[in-house]
């Protein structure tokens, strides 16, 4: 080896001489420099290799390259994995690497049309090795996960039955023609700090010394590929595995919408593992295969996660872009918090510049969730707007929209915080004392107040009219007042609406009872005890039959609220017992007709009072 590196060494001086000579007495001059230089560069060895330059400086290169290519013709004709055997592999590296060296010194001499022949030899015999490299990675790869234990089946179910163990793994059915297939155990997700080693240690040592090689000579985009098809294919059955259909977005939108919950509920879940767990251990391992190359690494991991990356994200899109029925809220939600809770690792796992791509759509797509979720608003606003005044509501009771609304704001604000921040994205303009939210929620409470004024005209009876808004206000302040939707209305809003209630409750007496109250009034102007009497007897007959006509009327009229039903009828007993017995005590004390009084006097006092505690009850539809 020592007389073959001399022999190069003449060889490239000679070379450098021939090149740099204008003339022959110039290429003299040179190489008596050098043999002045150093003891090896002797007149007699330069002037013996320039006169037959042409073959023994040559010779040595293809003496060399006869050495190589018989070792490398070894390997590459070999039926057994080359990596089977460590002191094999360290052979081929040791050769390739020999190669590497050879092509290199050769190089500056390309231009000499025998050299260049060798080098193109050179070339070809890299290739070929480089071929039966690659197949080498590919193998090694396959078969260091299954040495790990860790396949795609496998490794994917272990991640699925951590987050989810209560469910039944059923995913174990489909390895029972394979005894020696071990599925790890585990305890269940709790967090996501975890990291899957999915090729041992040395395997992946034996990976980064060949794509080390692979990407000296010049197939580097080689090895990504075939790392990538071997990585993509494990994190795709992984993705299959955590329950993700692929599905397009015409597919999507399609689903009926209770199927459609349950595959928004798995997304979710890959998601998460996807992005906490699955993606950071592939970043982990493309690192540490590619040590060195960091634009080769990130190349290959953008390769190895898009597929499935994308296969995320065109759901949540499918997702933002579709119905936008009001129903639809709080799964959009669910998503639109799940792709907000992820930004960050999107952000750090795909932070290089191959994903650039994928990071931005991702951010598009939140943006574009929380377009939805704004749009889900404005389409409640139009059911309320649309929804008819049609049949009314038995004994004045709750209109459904007035529950559905309520029901569905009170729910909504349980995400309160995520509401608020789609809504201040949304470029509108807060007002000094309230933000985005309220004022969107204000509004849809206007809304729909204005719908029950409308809806309220569908009763011919004032007082009935008066009773319907005065059952449904009194539910949208009680349903105000116990959540978060009271802290974004504030305490003036429930106070004003308070006071709306008292004024139906006063509307309601004004327009039902005060007549009939003013039949209990006495005119003592009347003339003479007779006359008196004869006013107070027809008072009481139409009294009589007023009363039993609106409490027939009013018994089957409802209030669904137990304290308001109990204050309305306080009010009617302290407004009418104190006038009754005044009224039926005078009539009692006129002399004659006082005598025979019990025949015009139907109730008593107690039976008033009896009469009005039966108020309100109303029928089983109407109370509902």
């Amino acid at each position: 080896m020592a007389e073959n590196g001399e022999e190069k060494l003449l060889a490239v001086a000679r070379h450098i001489a021939k090149t740099l000579g204008h003339n022959e007495s110039m290429a003299d001059d040179i190489l008596q420099i050098f043999s002045n230089f150093d003891g090896r560069f002797s007149r007699e060895k330069l002037a013996e290799g320039q006169a037959g330059e042409d073959g023994s400086g040559v010779a040595v290169l293809e003496r060399a390259l006869n050495s190589i290519d018989g070792q490398i013709s070894r390997f590459v004709a070999a039926d057994q994995p080359i990596w089977a055997d460590p002191a094999d592999s360290a052979a081929f590296l040791d050769t390739i690497d020999e190669l590497v060296t050879v092509t290199r010194e050769w190089s500056p001499m390309a231009s000499e049309k025998p050299v260049g022949v060798c080098l193109s030899r050179a070339d070809d015999m890299m290739q070929q090795a480089m071929f039966r490299i690659e197949d080498e990675f590919r193998s090694l790869m396959e078969r260091g996960a299954e040495s790990f234990g860790l396949n795609p089946q496998g490794d994917a179910a272990a991640i699925n039955h951590r987050f989810d163990s209560d469910e039944e793994d059923d995913y174990d059915r489909d390895f029972q023609n394979g005894d020696d297939i071990q599925i790890p155990v585990a305890q269940p997700l709790t967090d996501y700090d975890l990291i899957i080693d999915a090729l041992p240690s040395a395997t992946i040592n034996d990976l980064h010394e060949m794509a080390k090689r692979m990407l000296g000579a010049g197939f580097g985009k080689a090895c990504s590929h075939v790392y990538s098809a071997c990585r993509r294919e494990f994190l795709e059955e992984s993705m299959s595995r955590l329950g993700l259909q692929k599905l397009s977005i015409e597919e999507v939108h399609k689903m009926p919408w209770q199927e459609l919950e349950d595959e928004i509920d798995r997304w979710i879940k890959a998601a998460n593992v996807a992005l906490r767990i699955l993606f950071p251990s592939e970043r982990r391992l493309c690192d540490r295969v590619f040590f060195g190359f960091a634009s080769a690494a990130d190349l290959s991991f953008m390769e190895v996660c898009r597929g499935s990356t994308i296969q995320l994200l065109n759901f949540a899109d499918a997702i933002a872009i579709g119905s936008r029925s009001p129903e639809r809220l709080f799964k959009v939600l669910d998503v639109f918090e799940t792709m907000r809770d992820l930004m960050p690792e999107f952000d750090s796992v795909f932070s290089d510049q191959f994903c650039l791509v994928l990071r931005n759509e991702a951010a598009t797509i939140w943006k574009r969730l929380g377009e939805s979720i704004r749009g889900i608003f404005m389409e409640l606003e139009n059911l309320i707007r649309r929804d008819p005044a049609k049949a009314a509501v038995p004994g004045g009771g709750l209109h459904p929209i007035t529950r559905y609304v309520m029901n569905y704001l009170r729910a909504a604000c349980r995400s309160r915080q995520t509401l608020e921040q789609v809504f201040e994205e949304s470029n509108g303009v807060p007002s000094k004392d309230s933000t985005l939210l309220t004022v969107q929620m204000s509004w849809i409470m206007e809304l729909l107040e204005s719908n029950l004024e409308v809806k309220s005209k569908v009763y011919k009876d004032p007082a009935l009219c008066s009773v319907f808004l005065m059952n449904n206000g009194r539910y949208i302040v009680q349903k105000v007042k116990d959540g978060d939707l009271g802290l974004l209305l504030g305490e003036d809003w429930i106070r004003k609406h308070n006071a709306k209630v008292r004024q139906y409750h006063l509307n309601y007496q004004r327009s039902s009872w005060n007549k009939m109250l003013g039949l209990l009034k006495v005119d003592n102007t009347a003339a003479g005890m007779n006359g008196l009497g004869k006013t107070m007897k027809e008072k009481l007959k139409q009294f009589n039959m007023q009363f039993d006509e609106t409490c027939k009327a009013h018994s089957t009229w409802v209030v669904f609220d137990e304290q308001l039903r109990e204050e309305l009828r306080i009010s009617l007993a302290r407004l009418f017992l104190p006038a009754y017995g005044n009224f039926i005590g005078r009539f009692q004390n006129l002399g004659d007709i006082g005598k025979n009084a019990d025949r015009y006097i139907k109730y008593g006092v107690e039976d008033i009072e009896a009469r009005i505690n039966e108020l309100f009850k109303g029928t089983t539809t109407a109370r509902k």
